[in-house]
């Protein structure tokens, strides 16, 4: 990234906003939770999570994030923001800690592949509105990139803003509860650049029976439209030109899914801006959602570029064993940096109580 910023650009490759959430997960469970029985779990972490998940991946790719976003007034907000402004280097000057406001907490338990979730919490003041002393930084910042997460029905005015600005836009959905699945109700869906839905919203809300079908119809509306499909990999449109391309997903032992999705669109983030073809963004995306389940927890899940260059030279020293993958993955072999010996991470924790820093 470093050799494609150029002196006027924005100090801020990519700029995002939302709820963090304090996340316990629990894996190793036999079975889902049964009524009137407690359940043993074989492993446990805390993590920040929320929209932590999607700023830690991308601040390990190296990319210069930035987070607007509310911290509680408590332990776990403090623990949380050291984690993403000590620990992973994410800019935090447009967050604040909301004073007797209590962090949000997602209980997540992970079994057969599967997740399970639990979550409370209550809205934080607007981010926008002034802090107490008055001072109020450039808000959305100038950014190469955002990524925004669409809501059926409303509008953020943050995105118009940052798109006008010069932002590249990549968003993701979540499901539709009202169950009207209209691509009318995402009113930001205009400014967006990219639009990463999984299979099931993208065939809901253009109502089709086939992810791919549902990808061709959603690049009339985005550049880039990408349908994940699961265990399947992932498949795009290139609206403006009409290639497409699709992956196959990587097999792993999965540990934890919570999160996976944010790291893949982390990593297709990371190709776009380093203009890389589509399909390696996608073989990319997968690649590191692939790493993250392996480890506890959303965001101190992600791997860094470390991680990536042990799979790599994993896969050059087996190339029998993984020939597709050496083909598929060839173009890694000029981006990983050397593997020099562990660079260790931080990963989730399964308590926040020990007397020192996250």
């Amino acid at each position: 990234m470093r050799a494609l910023r150029a002196p006027a650009d924005p100090a801020c490759d990519v700029f995002l906003t939302g709820t963090v959430f304090l996340d316990i997960i629990f894996t190793g469970l036999d079975s889902a939770p049964v009524r009137g029985t407690e359940s043993w779990a074989r492993g446990m972490g805390s993590s920040p999570g929320g929209v932590a998940n999607m700023a830690t991946a991308l601040a390990r790719m190296g990319l210069r994030t930035s987070l607007a976003a509310a911290f509680g007034d408590d332990h776990y907000g403090e623990y949380c923001w050291d984690a993403l402004e000590q620990g992973e280097g994410i800019d935090l000057s447009l967050s604040r800690t909301v004073p007797g406001w209590h962090s949000p907490v997602t209980v997540s338990m992970a079994y057969e592949g599967e997740r399970t979730m639990v979550s409370h919490g209550h809205d934080a003041p607007p981010l926008d509105a002034p802090p107490l002393d008055g001072a109020l930084p450039e808000y959305p910042p100038r950014a190469r990139a955002a990524v925004a997460s669409l809501v059926p029905g409303r509008s953020e005015e943050w995105v118009a803003e940052a798109a006008g600005g010069g932002a590249r836009i990549f968003a993701d959905v979540g499901w539709d509860e009202s169950g009207r699945w209209d691509l009318r109700g995402l009113a930001d869906l205009e400014h967006c650049e990219a639009f990463l839905p999984n299979a099931q919203e993208a065939m809901r809300y253009t109502r089709t029976d086939c992810p791919r079908a549902a990808a061709r119809a959603l690049a009339d509306k985005v550049r880039y439209a990408v349908v994940t499909l699961g265990a399947e990999g992932a498949y795009a449109v290139d609206g403006a030109t009409g290639e497409t391309a699709e992956v196959p997903a990587i097999e792993v032992a999965a540990l934890d899914p919570t999160g996976a999705g944010d790291v893949f669109v982390a990593g297709f983030v990371t190709g776009t801006l380093a203009q890389w073809p589509l399909a390696d963004r996608l073989a990319f995306g997968g690649l590191i959602a692939a790493l993250s389940v392996q480890e506890f927890g959303g965001s101190l899940s992600a791997p860094g570029w470390n991680e990536v260059a042990a799979w790599w030279q994993q896969v050059r020293n087996h190339p029998r064993q993984d020939a597709a993958a050496l083909s598929r993955y060839a173009f890694l072999e000029g981006l990983v940096p050397p593997l020099a010996g562990p660079v260790p991470l931080r990963r989730a924790v399964p308590t926040i109580g020990f007397r020192r820093s996250a």
